[in-house]
């Protein structure tokens, strides 16, 4: 329900820069309040996910989020390439999971307030909590591994 959507990275087009040929993908991510998509931009040739642009795009619905990405133009992808190269990462990997737990806590803290402010209920949320936890406990298993891992 919250945290990491991994339904897919829905593709918003593809992109030439450098002499490369890029596809431009979104992550979409639902932080308890919306969902908040970040483009990630990667060679065809490439084994990881690419680059993610730190700008966001917020909506009510996963749609959404994809419909507002979907509107930026060639030149508006290729400036948000440039400003992900500028800003790359090296630990991708780390970092993909950092934020995934970061989506985490963020997710169980909003439904722990929904339940002490009566907006959920207490035998749902706690199954909720229960999962989230759980899922939190297999996303910090995989740092070890990452750790130090570079591009």
């Amino acid at each position: 329900m919250g945290g990491y959507d991994d339904r897919g990275q829905p593709e918003i087009g593809t992109l030439e820069a450098d002499g490369k040929n890029l596809a431009v993908s979104l992550r979409v991510v639902f932080d308890g309040i919306e969902h908040v998509g970040r483009l990630w931009f990667a060679e065809a040739e490439w084994d990881d996910d690419g680059i993610p642009d730190r700008g966001a795009f917020p909506g009510r619905t996963v749609e959404e989020v994809v419909t507002l990405a979907r509107r930026l133009t060639p030149q508006e992808l290729l400036q948000r390439y440039r400003r992900a190269q500028a800003e790359k990462r090296r630990f991708h990997e780390l970092r993909r999971i950092t934020d995934e737990i970061l989506a985490k806590i963020r997710y169980l803290n909003q439904v722990g307030i929904s339940m002490r402010t009566g907006m959920l209920d207490v035998e749902g949320a706690a199954q909720e909590l229960e999962l989230t936890e759980r899922q939190l406990h297999e996303l910090v298993d995989r740092l070890r591994p990452v750790a130090g891992v570079g591009e």
